[in-house]
């Protein structure tokens, strides 16, 4: 992960330290040997850490409690002085296009910085906590008659190596409160290793709905992210995420089917396994996926990516609901705008092409503990049959 973007975060780290000391600190203040440490001292550990942990194979280290540190540390030290910087800059170059004597760029980057820092401490420490129920109704004209007003709780993105497990506690009491017909979980259930869910397996096995759990995997829930592994360790560890989900009872759907009957009506639970663009894997396989279902029958499909929607399941299939997560909404959402809802493609909530629909739940946790009015979420779907 840091490995990326390795250089990114030193220049982020060392240039606005070299602006800041040149332009304010040594020309407004005759400063000891001691505070010209102090100054440089915050700079130069952040980049060591950030050079430790460049050099680790896997995508984050296994200790994810100092890794959530060191990146609330990048929002502490380095992003606030990177919006100061960059203020300052626009604020210098305005200054001599308008010819004026003050640099306003500098109280401008004082306020981005206060309103970083409430981003930063309010997403942190609180907007992980606030758990909403999503509610929503999604009309059909083919739906069986015996589904009329069948509940769908969802759930999504749980990265319970992340999740504290008073969250989880109140998640699954939330649904089971909300009586579903049936759960579906659409994919991320740890952040990189299977040894992150036995400590929650007691809590998820009180989940309980009329038709079961069904699951499928999502991008977290494969080896990727521990890319050294050897490939036994890395097929014994999908054993063990796999095996968990079933140990639960969950019908884990591995591009397979199942059906759910009411008297002589149906309806088509479908889950494929992760279908990602790169560097996300890509593993669905959507023919065997709806294998042996008629073109007539009534199918939810549980795909983690919702990038699949219009890449596959809409011109390969008649499926007329997808479910997917994935996105966490950016994790943060800005007076309606999401850092994922800058690519166009669909990242929250209802999505609708002609009588096909996609719904995507922003998740209930991450792999970084942070959300800024993006709360965690259960979702409760009500499928109506269109009155005619």
């Amino acid at each position: 992960m840091i490995a990326r973007i390795f250089i990114i975060i030193i220049l982020a780290t060392l240039l606005p330290d070299v602006y800041i000391y040149r332009h304010f600190l040594r020309r407004r203040f005759d400063l000891s040997a001691w505070q010209h440490f102090l100054w440089w001292l915050p700079g130069a550990a952040m980049m060591a850490v950030t050079l430790v942990y460049a050099m680790i194979d896997d995508f984050a280290p296994a200790n994810l409690t100092i890794f959530n540190g060191y990146l609330f540390m990048l929002g502490l030290i380095v992003m606030p002085k990177v919006l100061f910087v960059g203020a300052s800059l626009a604020g210098s170059l305005a200054r001599r296009m308008l010819h004026t004597t003050r640099n306003w760029g500098n109280y401008a980057g004082l306020v981005l910085v206060l309103g970083e820092y409430y981003v930063l401490f309010s997403g942190s420490m609180a907007g992980t906590d606030k758990l909403s129920v999503r509610r929503v109704t999604i009309e059909f004209s083919d739906l069986p008659q015996a589904f009329d007003s069948y509940r769908i709780v969802q759930f999504s993105d749980a990265h319970l190596g992340s999740m504290r497990t008073e969250m989880l506690e109140r998640a699954v009491a939330e649904m089971n409160a909300q009586r579903p017909d049936i759960i579906v979980f659409t994919g991320d259930l740890q952040n990189m290793r299977p040894q992150e869910l036995a400590p929650h397996a007691p809590t998820l096995a009180r989940l309980r709905s009329r038709d079961g759990i069904y699951s499928v995997l999502g991008n977290h829930d494969y080896t990727q992210y521990v890319p050294k592994l050897p490939a036994a360790a890395k097929r014994r560890n999908e054993c063990l995420t796999r095996n968990f989900e079933t140990s639960l009872r969950w019908h884990l759907l591995l591009n397979d089917n199942s059906i759910i009957r009411r008297g002589n009506d149906s309806i088509v639970i479908a889950g494929e396994e992760n279908d990602g663009e790169p560097p996300f894997p890509q593993k669905a396989n959507l023919k065997r996926t709806l294998r042996g279902i008629s073109p007539k029958s009534f199918v939810v499909m549980l795909q983690h990516d919702p990038s699949a929607w219009h890449r596959s399941i809409l011109p390969g299939s008649n499926v007329q609901l997808t479910l997917s997560g994935h996105t966490h909404g950016g994790q943060m959402n800005f007076f309606g705008l999401r850092p994922t809802g800058l690519t166009g493609k669909p990242d929250d909530g209802l999505y609708t092409e002609g009588s096909r629909h996609l719904f995507v739940s922003t998740g209930l946790g991450g792999f970084v503990p942070f959300r800024f009015h993006m709360d965690p979420e259960v979702v409760v779907i009500t499928l109506k049959r269109t009155k005619k």
